[in-house]
């Protein structure tokens, strides 16, 4: 009969002989079971043993084609707020200022009185020998009666046109209205209404030219017949309205007035 002694060592081998082979069928068994799944089962068919393998040994399915993007959705834009069409008028600036920034209509001036009708050189010069001569009274037979009468005031009457024009003057005699006569007719002139019956001869010029378009030599011819701030006065009130003297084709002297 074995000894006490004998009988723990024969436990104790059995106890790691177990253990060994627990040991040994753990690990075994963990590969086999990770082999079976690499192996073919058999009568299995090969659709359905791939339909088993993990999802990570499946190939990647191809990305589905997306789906054609549509056109982003085009929003009208909103009506202006100012409509300019051909039934709306343009506000932006009113005709009256259109016209006034149209380029004006060059004037012809006339400093050559050889380029006028006879009648009028002869009148012009039978003027200016009266009023150098000082004497106002040699303008009465060159002022005209009844319907060919001067007009020497824009108001009408029927007083005597000499009186009338000594009474303009500064002074009792007449003299300064015929130095005003004289530094008239010494300018450029000009031609208005032409072949019209109301066509006359013009002096000064500035009558019909606009006073903002002046070069500094037409300026100085202007201040030798007004001063400097009636130059003012007149770009205030938008055109010349100092003395001017007219006459018709035919030689009649047909005005000598001031004002507009």
């Amino acid at each position: 009969m074995p000894s006490l002694s004998d009988r723990i060592r024969l436990l104790r081998g059995s106890v790691f002989a177990v253990s060994l082979s627990l040991a040994v069928a753990g690990a075994f068994g963990t590969n086999a079971f990770a082999l079976s799944e690499l192996q073919q089962i058999p009568g299995q068919p090969p659709q359905q043993q791939q339909s088993e393998q993990p999802a990570s040994d499946q190939p990647p399915a191809e990305a589905e084609p997306e789906a054609e993007q549509s056109e982003p959705l085009q929003l009208p834009m909103p009506d202006p707020l100012i409509r300019r069409d051909a039934t709306t008028t343009d506000t932006a600036e009113p005709p009256e200022e259109k016209q006034a920034t149209q380029p004006e209509t060059p004037v012809e001036v006339i400093y050559d009185i050889e380029k006028v009708p006879e009648p009028v050189r002869r009148m012009r010069e039978l003027i200016v020998e009266a009023a150098a001569s000082g004497d106002i009274e040699r303008l009465r037979p060159l002022l005209g009666k009844g319907p060919t009468q001067t007009q020497v005031s824009v108001v009408d009457g029927d007083s005597d046109p000499v009186t009338t024009l000594r009474g303009l003057s500064g002074d009792s005699e007449g003299i300064e209205i015929l130095a005003i006569l004289l530094d008239v007719l010494a300018t450029g002139f000009v031609r208005v209404d032409a072949g019209t019956p109301n066509e006359t001869y013009v002096w000064p010029y500035f009558v019909e030219k606009s006073l903002d378009t002046l070069s500094p030599p037409e300026k100085v011819e202007l201040l030798r017949i007004v001063t400097a701030g009636d130059f003012a006065d007149m770009q205030e009130f938008g055109g010349y309205n100092f003395y001017r003297a007219g006459i018709s084709p035919d030689g009649q002297w047909k005005f000598f007035v001031a004002g507009d």
